[in-house]
């Protein structure tokens, strides 16, 4: 039974189960499991609506105390307290925000898309509240006479910046028009993300006969029949929507026919005139960011973002676009010549197409370096990729793993591993779930059911990483591509951002950050797996147990830049494409297809290259966190390649000192001091922006 309840304090319309059902409610009961982790196989998708609506009226009841006090002001009696608030809708929070990501279903998406603008409501009303950021105003004002630590004062100044951001000086018509685009955005958001995940999941290239395999290799074959046979299509072969099955596909597919099929697919995602079409969701959001901009007294959405960013400014992020576009787009061109020819070689007439570029760089890599992706595989096994980037950690931070099977796992595939650290002390509990299937979205995350903190004690991170590598068959080895393993790497380093924090307040821990430092702790991370002690340690050959030959392995080395202008450009015109959905100043119509084109073409972008993300679903900027930040790559680009040559300099990936303050300045301080400050403390200066243009071939 249910009774409808409308909190007039904050103006939100929630439905509150019984008394007997909240108290039964597992997402709102203690955890007795160990280290209080998510008892998965007791939660129903129905015990998610209940427990947000309780637990959002919870965390109000607590911000109200805040704001209604008597009392002066206080850091203790405001900032302090407010991190103590929302600890259920944490909770809730958490564990739905990655069942939705990782294993979703229509009831979770259902409930999804009813509780978005709820929670953007929720948000609103708190960060609006008048008297709660009058208290935060007073705070800041004289933060620096109230004898406040550094980690103190910074937390100070996010909140006030937070609550600014968040418009808690409009005046009341104004917060009441950006709560209601709040929410709206928050259900588009939702909604975009569901659509992409349904054209993605149902589509399928099915082959059937022995002429359709032709070029794939027999790990190939076996990968996409086991797709095939997931699907109810026993005896055929399938190919996916999914990056790890499509990409290889369009790599090793001499079937030109089929590789354009499958491209053409892949390429027109969210953008197909049916009821998963993404461009009216388009539409809407970026009227709607256009409208909050004005009403927060920016020029544009960009301005808005950027200017809690390390870059600042949209002038410059578009300089270092720039910057890397002109080498980038005239590398591609010698690499789109080098194609051409062989296409015509191949007995191919007619100009190199998008859907062709892939397959002919495999042939032209293989005739360059004599090397190929089968070649690469056989030594890329992942559960020993797993090791090396537990090892690395090790010499690193002197962390140890041992993986456990008995703690809660939302699906059999998840790993768990517990984490201690130099001292023997347990710092976290890190997950793994690897493998692609259809209630997953696409890409790769990093993610936490829980943040370290120690404001009320010691509280360990429980961290978990997503990958979509293809599942082999039952008995059989996942092996993965040079690239899946610097994925595996990358995503790692973004794992340790959140195990290794040690900060003392919530709002500062681990992955917390600026959005443009938040990939340096995972992208420099890559640069370990192409140390030649970790592949001669761990990639070893899946059936033999021999080591990388060291002929491969300079092989590897050598061909490190091929193919950079292809994948830059690819990357670069998503980059620029953002900038300019977020750069528009003023409402107009849009035509999603036709701007995006326009834009290319005013770019220069290559005709034989297209965006690594088109528009329709580019996830990163509708569904995600990156709107006017998918630069943020590229920015961190810069702080990873100065930062990892400085162990270059030194002449030991793994050199003690500079491993010390890796750690005590880029890993564990989370957002507890300015990034540019941290990055100087690390590297003993600022970062040079040609140490980029070295590590892609550029320079």
């Amino acid at each position: 039974m249910e009774r409808r309840t409308f909190l007039a304090a904050s103006g939100i319309l929630v439905t509150t189960a019984s008394a007997q059902g909240i108290d039964t409610n597992p997402l709102l009961q203690e955890w007795k499991t160990p280290y209080g982790m998510p008892p998965f196989d007791r939660f129903r998708p129905e015990h998610f609506l209940p427990a947000f609506q309780e637990s959002m009226k919870r965390e109000v009841a607590e911000v109200e105390t805040i704001a209604n006090s008597s009392a002066a002001p206080t850091f203790a009696n405001t900032i302090e307290a407010l991190e103590k608030t929302g600890e259920p809708l944490d909770r809730v929070s958490s564990v739905f925000g990655n069942l939705t990501s990782s294993h979703t279903n229509k009831a979770l998406q259902a409930v999804e898309l009813e509780v978005a603008p709820l929670r953007a409501k929720q948000r609103s009303t708190i960060l609006m509240n008048p008297k709660l950021f009058a208290r935060i105003d007073t705070i800041f004002a004289k933060r620096d006479t109230l004898g406040l630590t550094p980690e103190q004062t910074r937390l100070v100044e996010r909140y006030h910046t937070r609550f600014l951001r968040a418009g808690a000086k409009l005046d009341e018509a104004k917060k009441k028009r950006l709560a209601e685009i709040e929410e709206k955005l928050a259900t588009l958001s939702a909604k975009f993300g569901q659509n992409l995940l349904a054209e993605e999941s149902s589509y399928e290239l099915v082959l059937d006969k022995e002429s359709d395999l032709a070029g794939l290799p027999e790990s190939f074959r076996k990968s996409a029949a086991e797709t095939a046979k997931e699907r109810g299509k026993p005896g055929k072969w399938v190919i996916t929507l999914q990056r790890p099955s499509v990409q290889p596909f369009l790599e090793l597919s001499s079937r030109r026919d089929l590789r354009e099929q499958a491209f053409k697919a892949w390429a027109a995602r969210g953008d197909n005139e049916n009821q998963f079409d993404n461009k009216p969701v388009i539409r809407e959001m970026v009227l709607l960011r256009i409208e909050k901009s004005k009403l927060l007294d920016q020029p544009t959405f960009a301005h808005y973002q950027l200017a809690d960013t390390m870059a600042k400014t949209p002038d410059a992020v578009q300089g270092l676009l720039k910057q890397v576009w002109t080498p980038a787009v005239a590398t591609a061109k010698v690499e789109a010549s080098e194609l051409q020819k062989a296409m015509n070689a191949d007995g191919v007439s007619g100009p190199l197409q998008p859907w062709d570029w892939r397959y002919y760089a495999e042939k032209v890599r293989l005739a360059k370096y004599d090397l190929n992706e089968e070649q690469i595989k056989p030594y890329f096994p992942l559960d020993r990729m797993i090791e090396a980037t537990q090892y690395v950690a090790g010499e690193l931070f002197g962390l140890k793993f041992a993986e456990r099977t008995d703690l809660p796992e939302y699906d059999p595939d998840v790993r768990s591993w517990e984490v201690r650290n130099a001292a023997g002390k347990v710092i976290g509990i890190f997950q793994g779930d690897y493998y692609s299937r259809a209630s997953k979205r696409s890409g790769a995350w990093m993610s936490t059911f829980r943040d370290q903190q120690k404001l009320g004690g010691p509280v360990i991170p429980l961290v978990l990483n997503n990958l979509n590598f293809s599942k082999p068959p039952a008995g059989e080895v996942a092996l993965l591509s040079y690239d899946d393993a610097e994925t595996l790497f990358h995503e790692f380093g973004h794992a340790l951002h959140g195990l290794l924090s040690d900060v003392t307040y919530p709002m500062l821990s681990g992955t917390a950050v600026a959005r443009d430092f938040v990939e340096l702790p995972s992208q420099i991370y890559e640069h370990w797996l192409g140390q030649p002690q970790v592949l001669r340690k761990f990639a070893l050959h899946y059936k033999t147990g021999e080591a990388i030959p060291q002929a491969l392995l300079d092989k590897v080395q050598a061909a490190r830049n091929f193919n950079q202008g292809f994948t830059t450009v690819e990357y670069l015109a998503s980059a620029f494409i953002d900038m300019e959905w977020h750069s528009l100043d003023k409402p107009q119509t849009i035509d999603v297809r036709e701007m995006e084109s326009a834009w290319l073409a005013k770019l220069g972008m290559p005709r034989e290259i297209i965006m690594r993300h088109r528009s329709t679903h580019f996830a990163h900027i509708f569904s995600g966190g990156y709107s006017a930040g998918y630069y943020s790559y590229m920015w961190s680009e810069v702080l990873d390649a100065d930062g990892f040559e400085a162990f270059k300099e030194k002449g030991d990936p793994f050199d003690k000192e500079l491993a010390k303050k890796l750690y005590t300045y880029i890993y564990s301080r989370g957002n507890s001091a300015d990034p540019m400050g941290l990055y100087e403390s690390f590297r003993g200066r600022k970062p040079d922006t040609r140490a980029l243009m070295r590590m892609r071939g550029f320079e």
